[in-house]
């Protein structure tokens, strides 16, 4: 994984998220999602911590401090322009070729950065998904983003189910569209009902 293969994505994946993001209402909020135990708020949390703040802490090699990873971010209005924003700030400094280089240091072990962030663009668009679907949302990603999400996800799967953050494969089409597929092998649905989707 290199810039000239993620970064395109991770840009297109961020606006997406944004988008995502300013169509949550406040009385959703304590809403179920597709991930299990967690309703929205925790979801979202977790969402802007590590797809916003934790995007840019990677590019410029910083640990993501304990006050970010305590905080809510949704306790304020405005939390979904502060999401944007701050995406807008972590895809700029993943803008810098050097960002690229190397690899960083997640405190318990080290990734090179490319793979490293393919995954975050996963967590941004599969996370996304997530919300999108809580929501009565749809998350829209282009081809090439489908097929990195997917790339990704077949690469780690084992990592996330080891650490509980995957459920079993959902069996879906062969012929379908790479993202459904990827969602599909990370234990959601794409394909059920939107209703049915809230509640599990």
């Amino acid at each position: 994984m290199n810039r000239e293969s993620v970064y395109p994505y991770m840009i297109e994946c961020a606006a997406e998220a944004a988008r995502v993001a300013r169509g949550v209402t406040d009385g959703r909020l304590a809403g179920p999602t597709p991930c299990a135990d967690w309703d929205l708020r925790t979801l979202v949390n977790h969402w802007v911590l590590y797809t916003s703040h934790g995007l840019e802490h990677r590019a410029l090699r910083e640990q993501l401090s304990e006050e970010l990873t305590g905080r809510d971010f949704t306790a304020g209005p405005g939390w979904a322009a502060a999401y944007a924003e701050q995406l807008d700030r972590a895809v700029a400094a993943w803008a810098d070729p050097a960002a690229w280089e190397g690899e960083v240091d997640l405190g318990g072990g080290r990734m090179p950065a490319g793979e490293l962030a393919s995954m975050i663009v996963k967590e941004m668009a599969v996370h996304g998904w997530d919300v999108a679907t809580a929501t009565g949302q749809e998350f829209h990603v282009s081809d090439g983003a489908g097929r990195l999400v997917l790339d990704v996800v077949e690469t780690h799967g084992d990592l996330y189910r080891q650490y509980d953050g995957f459920a079993d494969p959902v069996a879906v089409p062969a012929d379908a569209p790479a993202f459904e597929r990827a969602l599909a092998t990370s234990g959601r649905d794409p394909r059920r009902p939107a209703a049915d989707r809230v509640e599990s």
